[in-house]
């Protein structure tokens, strides 16, 4: 069986295009070495999607939660965090994700960190990648390092961000 034979219908179904806002975490990324968010708004753009909103918030709890509550209630329908997923006292993204998700997706994670230990090995242990339902859209936290983004658009979300969608939109209307 490939990757691809037991999609279906519903990942057929989902739209090609998607409203993603992207969310840079860090205490010293400005707009102008913010490699990450250059990336994923460039592969976001190159496949069809529209990029709503960009923003570089600091590793601080309030502020991310302010910007993550304020995207989650705009028009996007995926909000992608990068940055401060890691283990280091500073790195709070993940709690805050988390207290947001109604639905978590531990099959993100969990795929996220398989392919990045075929890349880096048993460092990947280190991520805490996590994505779900959030209110009002999907939320995806990705560590902040190039590869590791590049590693999750590549390996789950290029190919899968339709389909999340149409999963979605078909649970808020079954609420």
């Amino acid at each position: 069986m490939t990757k691809d034979s037991g999609r279906g219908a519903h990942a057929a179904a989902g739209p090609k295009r998607v409203v993603v806002a992207l969310v840079t975490i860090s205490d010293t990324r400005t707009e102008k070495t913010d490699t990450s968010g250059d990336y994923l708004e460039r592969v976001l753009r190159e496949a069809g999607h529209r990029v709503s909103k960009r923003v570089i918030v600091r590793d601080e709890t309030d502020e991310i939660r302010a910007a993550l509550e304020r995207l989650l209630a705009s028009e996007a329908e995926v909000v992608i965090t990068s940055g401060g997923t890691g283990i280091a006292g500073r790195d709070v993204t993940v709690p805050v994700v988390e207290s947001l998700l109604q639905k978590a997706l531990p099959g993100f994670g969990e795929l996220f960190r398989v392919l990045s230990y075929q890349e880096v090995g048993a460092a990947a242990m280190l991520s805490r990648a996590l994505g779900g339902l959030a209110e009002g859209a999907l939320l995806f936290a990705l560590p902040g390092s190039p590869n590791a983004v590049k590693t999750a658009w590549e390996g789950l979300l290029k190919d899968e961000l339709g389909h999340l969608v149409f999963e979605m939109r078909r649970h808020e209307s079954h609420r």
